[in-house]
């Protein structure tokens, strides 16, 4: 009779049954994805230079291509929270999902490092196959990746966190059941809860969501039950408005300085030829330095090792406002011409740091928001990244092929620096807390990371 009356959390579940092979496996498909997008991410910066030369494009003409791209993931983020590209940030909200609490930031980091592999095995390919074969090869190889997640998408599991919340109880065990027998561990005696509002009396416990969104008392599926636009203006209620914006401008500066770079390094080792060929558009694609563009793929790894020491010791805020301001230091001399190895070594330097942010705010992100709003809290916001991501093609092209290094240099920093002013203004710091759409012991947590 005793333990009839004990219960436990989709969180309580996953903090007994740990990181296991469940999670391993559901990394791989998260992790393919990633690597997925960073490489075709990594692709525009190769493909641009050589369709220009073949289709004698101008400079305005070969920025286009970039952003059109963009504006489909945008599109694609928030309509279906993720057509193709803009699958993102439902990669890494699912695989966050399952993830203990306690281990969260840490494997939030090794799963961003897929986008690192990603990014270095897009260089490669290029590095290989341009010179050889073309462009078109290289966009035929880098579809590979998305190719076997649609082979392998039937056999990957929902997440228990938002059959719990939508109610679907059964499946939700169903699911955690599973991953006991996988992990060869046990679930808490008692039963499953999954009304919010229930756990909130029998625990004496404040959740979350109580601080972030209006109470549903009546209603505990509600979130479920939202529509896009009703999602949306949840995320720009009172509760919420400040910590939206503050993370839309953290999300533009982001991808705005991060694919930025990407094609800087492409085009700012082509910009003395490009400038001196006035009146000419065409440019030849061996003219691509693939070498410096591997090595600032590989500045990478150590963004992800320094994602991975402040994470959880220095915590989200200060970590990613940090990076953003050394970027900022390390893109200051190139306002004006520097020499090629110095370049390559600042933008080294810039990478490195802006990763790091990158790492770190798709960590944040899905922690500021409840269940209910989640996805849709970080696939709006990524799709607000796309138009960063539309916009700095016109200035890391369009610029630095008019000859004005120095304007498109001065506008990444004034993004860079904003940005980390963004983060400095968010309301609290997520470390240590759980996932909001369950009960936990986290209000106290949450009342001293705000002090």
């Amino acid at each position: 009779m005793e333990d009839d009356r004990k219960s436990y959390s989709v969180d309580d579940a996953l903090s007994a049954l740990g990181f296991g092979k469940f999670q391993v496996l559901v990394l791989m498909y998260a992790g393919m994805g990633w690597i997925s997008e960073a490489m075709e991410m990594m692709l525009l910066s190769f493909v641009g230079p050589a369709v220009q030369s073949l289709w004698d494009l101008s400079s305005q003409q070969e920025s286009f291509i970039t952003s059109v791209v963009f504006a489909g993931m945008m599109l694609g983020a928030y309509s279906w929270v993720g057509i193709g590209l803009g699958g993102g940030p439902v990669l890494s909200s699912w695989f966050l999902e399952f993830i203990p609490a306690s281990e969260r930031g840490a494997w939030m980091v090794v799963f961003s490092s897929f986008w690192t592999l990603g990014t270095v095995l897009e260089a490669s390919i290029a590095w290989f196959v341009m010179p050889r074969l073309g462009w078109r090869w290289l966009l035929a190889l880098s579809a590979l990746p998305s190719s076997l997640l649609l082979l392998l998408y039937r056999v990957t599991p929902e997440s228990p966190r938002y059959l719990s919340m939508v109610g679907r109880k059964s499946d939700a065990l169903a699911i955690l059941e599973k991953i006991a027998r996988v992990n060869g561990r046990k679930l808490p005696s008692g039963v499953l809860v999954t009304d919010n509002n229930v756990e909130l009396e029998d625990k004496s416990s404040e959740s979350e969501d109580t601080k972030l969104i209006p109470s549903s008392k009546n209603d505990p599926d509600v979130g479920s039950r939202k529509s896009g636009i009703s999602l949306l203006i949840m995320l720009l209620s009172p509760e919420l408005v400040r910590s939206t914006l503050l993370l839309w401008m953290v999300f533009f500066g982001n991808a705005f300085a991060y694919y930025g770079l990407v094609l800087l390094t492409t085009e700012l080792n082509n910009k003395h030829n490009r400038c001196e060929q006035k009146g000419s558009h065409s440019v030849n694609q061996q003219e691509v330095n693939y070498q410096d563009i591997f090595i600032t793929s590989f500045a990478e790894f150590p963004g992800l090792l320094l994602s991975a020491a402040t994470v959880d010791k220095v915590g989200r805020k200060v970590s990613m406002a940090a990076m953003f301001f050394f970027c900022f230091v390390f893109l200051m001399p190139l306002v004006v011409e520097q020499p090629q190895s110095i370049t390559t070594c600042l933008l080294f330097g810039a990478r490195v740091c802006i990763t790091g942010t990158f790492t770190i705010v798709y960590i944040y992100a899905p922690e500021l928001y409840p269940t209910s709003v989640r996805t849709t809290g970080v696939g709006v916001a990524s799709s607000v990244g796309r138009i960063g991501g539309m916009i700095c093609p016109l200035v890391a092209v369009g610029l630095v092929h008019g000859c004005k290094q120095n304007t498109a240099v001065f506008l990444f920093e004034s993004i860079v620096f904003v940005s980390g002013i963004c983060v400095y203004l968010l309301p609290f710091e997520t470390r240590g807390l759980e996932l909001s759409n369950n009960v936990s012991s986290s209000k106290h947590n949450h009342l001293d990371v705000s002090l």
